[in-house]
């Protein structure tokens, strides 16, 4: 038996429920790992809440990026042996000490990247290649806005795309949170409660606006997000932090300049061994090189979960969160 955090029922982060569970050995193109840290993601809210209904059905543990090194292999593993340094971004079951994961979607760590760091940056990481360089390609010169910018990926996607050469703008909460943002790469800040961010954008930019923007919030930034975008722009929904978008009216995108709207995941930009491979090694590259820095600003124990979610869903937290088995 091992410590996990598992929900029994869908509701706020008084159901994530600390307790020990039996993991069971890998089965075929499996592997069971030790974890060493266990990266939190709002998407982990999302699960819990029932906003996304778990695959596992009830219970099931929560969270599904973590850190730790392999203890046991299945049948027809080539890949991974005993001992080996993994992160991944799998099904749920990542708030336990121990799990098991399809071989498929485990990562090697490079030796400079440490358990934490992975942890903290997976998912985020991940999400932050994928959107700078498929979803919309940064280059020198694009002007991108970015929501929550000192949050998880926003610290992460700020410093990547300012090493791409654009020119970042982004929303944050506090004074404090700008200070971080601009540390990480922001170049201009925008205090959403304190000013209207499509109009400072307006300001910013001398009237030509943003070539994109990110939007890991929903539906308090939406539909004020279109009027930040260049005709032709791109709208670039990644998360729901306040709430998903409901009643999207898609003509909405004609009257504001012929923009390209899409709402993406990595589960499909890295469904393909070889892509998770190449966004792994780009994360790993641009971390490794220093280009990118991993802030986990936030630790607990696995058994504070709960308090985990309610700092990160009260907006008090700033980069990465994780977990300590």
């Amino acid at each position: 038996m091992v410590a996990a955090v598992r929900v029994h029922k869908h509701g706020g982060p008084e159901v994530l429920t600390f307790e020990d569970v039996e993991i069971p050995a890998p089965g075929q193109g499996q592997v069971k790992i030790k974890q060493h840290a266990c990266g939190i993601n709002f998407i982990d809210t999302y699960f819990r809440d029932g906003l996304y209904p778990s695959p596992a059905g009830m219970p099931f543990i929560a969270g599904n990026e973590s850190a730790g090194e392999v203890i046991q292999v299945g049948a027809g593993v080539t890949e991974l042996k005993v001992g080996d340094r993994v992160a991944f971004v799998g099904p749920l079951g990542g708030y336990a000490a121990e799990r098991v994961i399809p071989a498929a979607r485990a990562v090697k760590l490079p030796d400079n990247i440490s358990y934490e760091q992975a942890a903290g940056m997976m998912l985020k990481g991940q999400t932050a290649q994928y959107l700078l360089n498929r979803t919309f390609k940064v280059t020198k010169g694009t002007t991108v806005l970015m929501h929550a910018a000192a949050g998880g990926v926003g610290l992460i996607l700020c410093q990547w795309a300012n090493h791409l050469g654009a020119t970042v703008i982004g929303t944050v909460g506090s004074k404090d949170k700008a200070a971080l943002a601009k540390a990480n790469g922001c170049h201009h800040t925008i205090l959403y409660r304190d000013e209207n961010f499509v109009e400072r954008v307006k300001e910013i930019t001398g009237g030509k606006l943003c070539d994109v923007v990110y939007d890991g919030i929903g539906n308090d930034t939406f539909p004020a997000s279109l009027d930040c975008i260049r005709p032709l722009g791109y709208f670039v929904s990644f998360g729901s932090a306040s709430g998903p978008i409901k009643a999207f009216d898609i003509n909405l995108l004609q009257f504001k300049g012929s923009l390209f709207a899409t709402r993406p995941t990595l589960n499909h930009y890295a469904a393909k061994r070889e892509e998770l491979l190449s966004i792994s090694a780009d994360l790993f590259d641009k971390v490794g090189s220093g280009a990118v820095k991993i802030p986990v600003n936030q630790k607990y124990a696995l058994k504070d979960a709960r308090k985990a979610h309610e700092d990160l869903e009260s907006r008090h937290t700033t980069g990465s969160s994780i977990l300590i088995p």
